[in-house]
């Protein structure tokens, strides 16, 4: 009678340790129905589910596993599985898998202990983590440090809005990012990056530095916050913004665009899209003027973004259509996704304001970044511990698979 038994595997990690456990079950004619391997910290765990025949080989395989972990000084455990509970295993192979990501600039046993009593509440089983950020140093600054945990889980959420909700609730207390998606093919074939520029790209809002410039500031900046807060339209408040920048000599607009810095991870992040094989595109309610600054700076494909209309060497106020707002932006992403031949669920959307909204809603991954709070509610996905380049963690990307 064949015999189905789940072989435990522990100690220290050495070359040739799987090839030796697996030679000895070839010798057995043993039939390999599941497997995993981790390391850490050069601590071998290795798991193998095996059918073993009724044979003469057969009865003697494992009394000589048993004896190969000896002599490589290993722990050995056995656990027989019933054809029953193999069979339901076999069946759950069906259910719906999503992937939980905690970013975080330092991980904690309490986040974790939090992430995974969340999940089991809601009736999701882990099957996988892994740790996609690299060895942090034990000195690392508190502000420098990026850690990132990646939870694969199986099953149906009892209340998918409930679990966001309390996934966010848990973020805020504990000062982390909890992302929670689907574990589909289109997350590993994404092709389309598009980003709002001002507070998210670069760390400030440009018509924000022009008002100061313009004597107007105060007034201007409290405007934009309420815009990006969702508070006001945006259309009629940019309309509004820019009146208000009327006769704005363009002399400051060098200075200023020599001043605007990039958002902590920018630079990473486009390099290693680029290196991926992405497009990029600006989709701003800013200004072109300064979008076309950040595309020669970053190697961005396509920039959308509003005119600054000027006349003799002055700003006139008046807005020039068509103004990049909330719907527009949203057009641009279906737009340059046909163009590139792609589905929308192979898009990133990246914002931070209420005016990126419908782009984030349509987009396959749509990250509310450094938000506001109503966007971050909204979104399907936020960051706000860690720079831009944390968007690649919810690609699954390890930082071992960077370049830089």
């Amino acid at each position: 009678m064949r015999e189905i038994v789940l072989i435990n595997i522990t100690g220290s990690d050495r070359p040739g340790l799987t090839a030796a456990i697996t030679g000895v079950l070839a010798q057995g004619g043993v039939n390999i129905l599941d497997i995993g391997q981790a390391v850490i910290h050069d601590t071998l765990s290795f798991g193998i589910l095996v059918e073993i025949p009724d044979t003469e080989q057969g009865q003697s395989v494992l009394k000589d596993i048993l004896f190969k972990g000896y002599e490589l000084e290993q722990q050995v455990r056995f656990t027989p599985v019933s054809e029953e509970d193999y069979q339901q295993w076999v069946g759950n192979q069906g259910k719906k898998r999503h992937i939980v990501t905690l970013l975080t600039r330092k991980v904690t046993a309490g986040q974790l202990q939090a992430v995974s009593s969340i999940t089991a509440k809601y009736g999701l089983n882990i099957d996988h983590i892994d740790r996609l950020s690299g060895r942090m140093p034990l000195d690392t600054p508190a502000d420098k440090g990026k850690g990132c945990i990646e939870f694969s889980v199986r099953g149906e959420a009892a209340d998918p809005q409930a679990l966001r909700a309390e996934f966010l609730s848990v973020a805020q207390e504990l000062n982390v990012d909890i992302a929670f998606q689907e574990d589909s093919l289109f997350r590993r074939n994404r092709r389309l990056a598009v980003f709002d520029m001002d507070s998210t790209l670069i760390e400030a809002e440009v018509i924000d530095e022009l008002a100061k410039a313009a004597g107007v500031g105060d007034k201007v900046s409290e405007i934009t916050e309420r815009a990006m807060a969702g508070e006001l339209d945006f259309r009629a408040s940019f309309k509004e913004r820019l009146a208000l920048l009327k006769g704005l000599d363009v002399s400051v607009l060098d200075s200023i665009g020599a001043s605007l810095r990039l958002t902590e991870g920018a630079e990473t992040l486009f390099a290693e899209l680029k290196r991926l094989g992405y497009k990029t595109a600006i989709l701003s309610g800013g200004f072109t003027y300064f979008a076309k600054q950040l595309q020669e700076k970053l190697g961005i494909d396509y920039v959308f973004a509003n005119e600054l209309q000027v006349v003799d060497g002055k700003c006139t106020g008046v807005a020039v259509e068509p103004i990049v707002d909330a719907q527009r932006k949203a057009d641009l992403l279906k737009e340059l996704a046909q163009k590139e031949g792609l589905r929308l669920e192979q898009t990133i959307a990246v914002g931070d304001g209420a005016n990126d909204l419908p782009m984030l809603a349509i987009a396959g991954l749509g990250v509310a970044f450094r938000a506001k709070p109503l966007v971050k509610q909204s979104a399907k996905q936020a960051i706000s511990t860690l720079g831009l380049d944390g968007v690649l963690y919810l690609l699954g990307f390890r930082d071992r698979d960077g370049q830089l």
